[in-house]
């Protein structure tokens, strides 16, 4: 049985209403707590969060949404349904990808239909090794889930299940792109299953075959898009928890907190004092442990993943090319890794995330328009240009994208733009992340389970940590279990994970299972 907070929990303060704290909202709600939510912004969301400009909708995260079950079960804490509250559109193909050669693949989740794509983009025996590959990613997922993503660590011996044994055999401890290789020879299909490793922040040949979990994520269990934007999620999240008791406070930003023998007594904002029995932190991890007035001690320092310049693009034409997902592969894939991790420079030969939510939801821009969200993977501050250094560098490299997206096929890019935004590592750091990323520390094995920053903090008695910073790790699943997991070291109640993906069932299923501590 896994540590909970000691004593009494009748009142819990969340700070933060991103996806982890208005996950940890709804499944406190449901365990019968009650909860005041404080939010800095003026809407929920945190980095899902929305930005509205000349009539274009603007998502200003995270545009991948996979594993709806996961959120559907924060819903079905306090008796609602994900899709009751929130229309999810499945994406077919899931994602394209294009690639310097000239080649092209779309990406289907359908077995049938990616093992067809694949047999026409490089002939029949990559076409078995796919189906092999497919096989393979979904035992790994049934031994991760249960015992390594959806669950609490007090410490390493924590690790010492069945399923460590189960994961042992599957090769997980072995290397990524080595791993993958054993299925598909095609240096370009290993891509498709290994460039997630690039958002964990550790190239494919460093990363633990493990991490290949979140290729599952993506090309086995479905990727979904909401109508009205990714911001859907958050704000009906928001919806559902006022409507279940919560108070939810926007527009206050904590300040401090006052303690008592090792425990928080109330929560301090610029506007309110709100006495508490317990408190989930969800702001990333420095501004979380200066709250606390504390830090664990590690013996290696953090090490954060690479950042991320991002261009919000509203423009009066698009490119027939694009899926909603689009991955353009530069040449020097690997060369890109060694920039990126360890060189500390742009990419000379940059593979980019091309978003056209547009495609799925025409509503997001004005009538004729269109909405394009260009995401290159750059250096954190701690490794590359400090955020000082971004407010002329910035604008320079917008216009090197364009320049090279333009090159790639999409003619006229940077005359069709009539709105825009441009993300730099300065404005990550400026939201107060850590080393100017917003994908936290980074996912090497000595920041992975029990050795990535836990969410209980040693000398506080009655904090939790939820967000990408602490387990399980970055990215939308992961940050909504973290406020799974906050929530259950409070009630000691961990639901067992939904066993299906895909669109999210009617209100109740998931509320009558069991519960387990």
């Amino acid at each position: 049985m896994t540590r909970t907070v000691p004593g009494r929990t009748d009142h819990v303060v969340v700070v933060g209403a991103g996806l982890a704290g208005l996950a940890a909202t709804l499944h406190l709600l449901g365990a019968g707590r009650r909860v005041t939510l404080l939010e800095r912004d003026a809407l929920p969301g945190g980095r899902a969060g929305r930005l509205e400009r000349g009539g274009y909708r603007i998502d200003t995260g995270p545009t991948v949404l996979t594993m709806p079950d996961i959120a559907d079960e924060a819903f079905a804490a306090v008796g609602e349904s994900l899709r009751d509250r929130v229309d999810l559109v499945p994406l077919h193909p899931a994602y394209r990808a294009l690639f310097a050669d000239g080649s092209r693949l779309d990406v289907h989740t359908e077995e049938e239909a990616m093992a067809a794509e694949v047999e026409r983009f490089a002939g029949g025996a990559e076409a078995a090794g796919y189906r092999r590959l497919r096989e393979w990613l979904e035992r790994l997922y049934r031994a991760q889930m249960r015992r390594f993503i959806d669950a609490d660590f007090d410490s390493p011996l924590s690790l010492l299940t069945p399923d460590l044994a189960r994961l042992a055999a599957l090769g997980g401890f072995g290397r990524l792109d080595a791993r993958i290789g054993r299925h598909l020879r095609d240096e370009r299909l290993r891509r498709v299953f290994s460039f997630q490793a690039l958002y964990a922040g550790v190239p494919p040949e460093r990363a633990l075959a493990a991490y290949a979990v979140i290729a599952y994520m993506d090309t086995v269990a479905g990727v979904y898009f909401p109508r009205g934007g990714m911001h859907a999620l958050p704000r009906a999240m928001a919806d559902a928890a006022a409507k279940a008791g919560a108070d939810l406070r926007f527009g206050q930003d904590v300040v401090r907190l006052e303690r008592s023998a090792g425990r928080i007594t109330a929560v301090v904002t610029d506007r309110d004092r709100v006495p508490c029995d317990a408190v989930v932190l969800t702001p990333d991890l420095p501004v979380s442990y200066r709250l606390l007035g504390r830090a664990p001690r590690r013996p290696l320092r953090i090490r954060h993943a690479p950042s991320a310049v991002v261009l919000h693009l509203g423009t009066d034409r698009t490119w027939p090319q694009l899926a909603h997902h689009t991955l353009s592969f530069g040449a020097r894939w690997h060369r890109t890794f060694d920039e990126l991790t360890r060189a500390g420079r742009l990419m000379s030969d940059p593979s980019l995330l091309v978003t056209r939510p547009t495609a799925t939801d025409p509503t997001l821009a004005p009538p004729g328009r269109h909405l394009h969200y260009v995401l290159a993977p750059c250096p954190n501050t701690d490794l590359g240009p400090d955020a000082a250094a971004w407010g002329e560098l910035g604008p320079r490299y917008r216009d090197s994208v364009l320049r090279e997206l333009d090159r790639r096929g999409l003619a006229g890019l940077a005359d069709a733009v009539d709105e825009e935004v441009l993300v730099t590592p300065a404005d990550w750091t400026a939201q107060g992340h850590a080393a100017g990323t917003p994908f936290s520390a980074a996912h090497t094995f000595t920041q992975t389970g029990p050795f990535r920053p836990r969410n209980l903090v040693r000398g506080t008695e009655n904090a939790v940590l939820a967000g990408c910073g602490t387990i399980p790790g970055v990215g939308v699943p992961t940050v909504l279990l973290s406020g799974k997991l906050a929530a259950a070291r409070i009630t000691g109640r961990h639901r067992a994970p939904l066993p299906r993906h895909g669109p999210a069932p009617r209100a109740g299923t998931a509320a009558a299972e069991g519960t387990r501590s």
